[in-house]
């Protein structure tokens, strides 16, 4: 029997300041909340992209180094650099070039959660 899968995903973080969280993932990745259950400590919040949300967890402390890297792909990596520098995103680093492929642009989240832009050079 194949593995199905539907059209959404959902990238479930930890984080230590819910209220915060959501505030940051509003203003910097133009997030909206889906829902929030409070006695859980865990909220949802859909994305851009279409199918893919982010589930926040909030836990005492989030630990650093290792886990998946979120990337999301974006029209203009200069125009996203320049919306992360606006709102004073910790950055890895200058955009990340690899000729005729793709451009990339690590950064975190206010509790150090890694995510990374990438916009391709490569035809369709």
């Amino acid at each position: 029997m194949a593995l199905e899968m539907k059209a959404e995903m959902t990238c479930s973080l930890g984080v230590t300041d819910m209220d915060a969280s959501i505030g940051w993932y509003e203003k910097v990745m133009g997030c909206k909340p889906l829902y929030r259950m409070d006695d859980m400590g865990w909220c949802e919040l859909a994305t851009p992209m279409p199918g893919v949300n982010i589930g926040l967890s909030e836990v005492e402390a989030v630990p650093q180094g290792g886990g998946a890297t979120n990337v999301f792909e974006v029209a203009d990596i200069a125009a996203a650099k320049a919306h992360l520098d606006s709102h004073g995103v910790r950055q890895d680093g200058d955009i990340q070039h690899v000729p005729g492929m793709v451009r990339l642009l690590s950064f975190y989240d206010p509790d150090g959660n890694c995510f990374m832009f990438s916009e391709s050079e490569m035809s369709n």
